[in-house]
């Protein structure tokens, strides 16, 4: 499945209609799927916005050479844990990075699908958040 994933980039970002910029997003599993494209693609991708997605193995973080924005949820403390690290190696990458850690917000926290889950506020500025990354990085 990731090879798919690489391969739809790598299609994207070939077509005509494409600007030679493209980003990736995705939530959980799509949210360690940004974070691999981001390392797979190396300079292919321009930017990855991961929300509450698995880190890349510290060999792998110095291949990311897109601009990474991360949001966790303080409640989802496996993954709200792995940012401190994921900071320092983005830093030593020198990858331009931001991550937020959203408090009250759980596992999830950006998807209204699942009311137990969903935290409107942490929602609303995290989304915020992912336009405007998107819009420096890929449209500029």
């Amino acid at each position: 499945m990731t090879e798919d994933f690489v391969a739809a980039a790598v299609w994207l970002k070939s077509r005509a209609d494409c600007t030679g910029k493209i980003g990736a997003t995705g939530f959980c599993y799509g949210g360690g799927m940004a974070n691999t494209l981001a390392f797979r693609l190396g300079p292919d991708i321009a930017a990855a916005v991961p929300f509450y997605g698995a880190v890349p193995t510290a060999d792998n973080i110095p291949k990311i050479k897109a601009a990474i924005l991360v949001h966790h949820g303080e409640l989802d403390t496996r993954l709200a844990a792995s940012w401190p690290a994921y900071d320092t190696a983005l830093k030593a990458a020198n990858v331009p990075h931001e991550g937020y850690i959203y408090s009250g917000a759980v596992h999830g926290f950006n998807c209204d699908a699942t009311p137990e889950r969903y935290n409107k506020a942490a929602a609303d500025v995290a989304w915020q958040r992912t336009v405007d990354w998107f819009n420096k990085y890929v449209r500029a």
